[in-house]
């Protein structure tokens, strides 16, 4: 991580967003409104639109298992996956989880340092202990109280409260927590427009978004910063789907995380087939 808490809370305070930030070689996360206004109906498909050519991306073959997979190759050896998903009585949770546990399978390390630093951070949040001398200063609307390396800020819609390299921040239906000394960042939101979930630990991030509605929106993305050890660096999904499915599922499986335009040709091919 490059910034300490409570520079992270200062720059999420300015910026008014919410960003996740790793290495050089890690991703930015900048949330924009994620729910469904201005957006069209999404369509109910029955056979998949595969073009030759997405970007970056070149079909493998022909579509296969009756138009309801395509398979793409992308740069520097990303694999790209389009699936027509069904729901068949399942949920779309079950199915998207499905989905998640299958790519995490890719990635399995990444996944336990951050699967371990959220039940870190978890533990953490439970334990609290207060020594030393207490400052405090108040105006109208506004609390701010100092205890040696610990401070608490509170303000209409805003709470922040930091230790050292710790950082606890909420604002409005948005929690961050934050640690600087070992890269840990969780952050979780929701509100009308819908949910965002950003869990970074050491090289690793994971990042959830859904869009509220009855329609299904959803992005889920594992990446990790380490250069060498592992193969795939990013894996993830774009699933998009009408009320009752059947969903649009673009996978993604890439050995860089840096700009490469994987995902979001994967995702102009979820567009192409069901919409915005």
């Amino acid at each position: 991580m490059r910034y300490s808490p409570l520079a992270l809370a200062s720059l999420l305070i300015v910026s008014g967003g919410l960003v996740a930030c790793g290495d050089d070689a890690g991703i930015r996360i900048t949330t924009t409104r994620t729910g469904g206004e201005g957006k069209g109906v999404l369509r109910v498909v029955d056979t998949l639109q595969c073009p030759e050519t997405q970007g970056s991306l070149t079909r493998k073959g022909t579509a296969q298992a009756g138009g309801k997979v395509c398979v793409y190759a992308g740069p520097r050896g990303a694999e790209v996956t389009l699936h027509l998903q069904p729901l068949d009585g399942t949920s779309v949770d079950e199915v998207l989880k499905a989905f998640e546990d299958r790519l995490s399978a890719d990635m399995p390390q990444t996944i336990a340092a951050i699967d371990a630093s959220a039940a870190e951070d978890r533990a953490d949040a439970e334990a609290a202990a207060a020594t030393g001398d207490r400052a405090s200063v108040e105006a109208p609307g506004v609390s701010v109280e100092a205890e040696g390396d610990k401070a608490n800020i509170r303000a209409p819609g805003l709470s922040i409260d930091a230790d050292g390299d710790r950082a606890s921040i909420r604002i409005g239906g948005i929690s961050i927590d934050a640690d600087d000394s070992s890269s840990q960042v969780n952050i979780e939101g929701a509100n009308d427009e819908g949910s965002v979930s950003v869990q970074a630990a050491a090289d690793g991030t994971r990042v959830r978004t859904r869009a509220s509605g009855d329609a299904t929106r959803a992005t889920w993305i594992v990446t990790d910063g380490q250069t060498t050890g592992i193969g795939w660096r990013l894996v993830g999904y774009e699933a998009r789907g009408p009320v009752g499915g059947p969903l649009v599922i673009a996978v993604v499986r890439a050995k860089e995380t840096g700009e490469d335009p994987v995902f979001e040709d994967a995702r102009a091919l979820v567009t192409l087939n069901v919409g915005e």
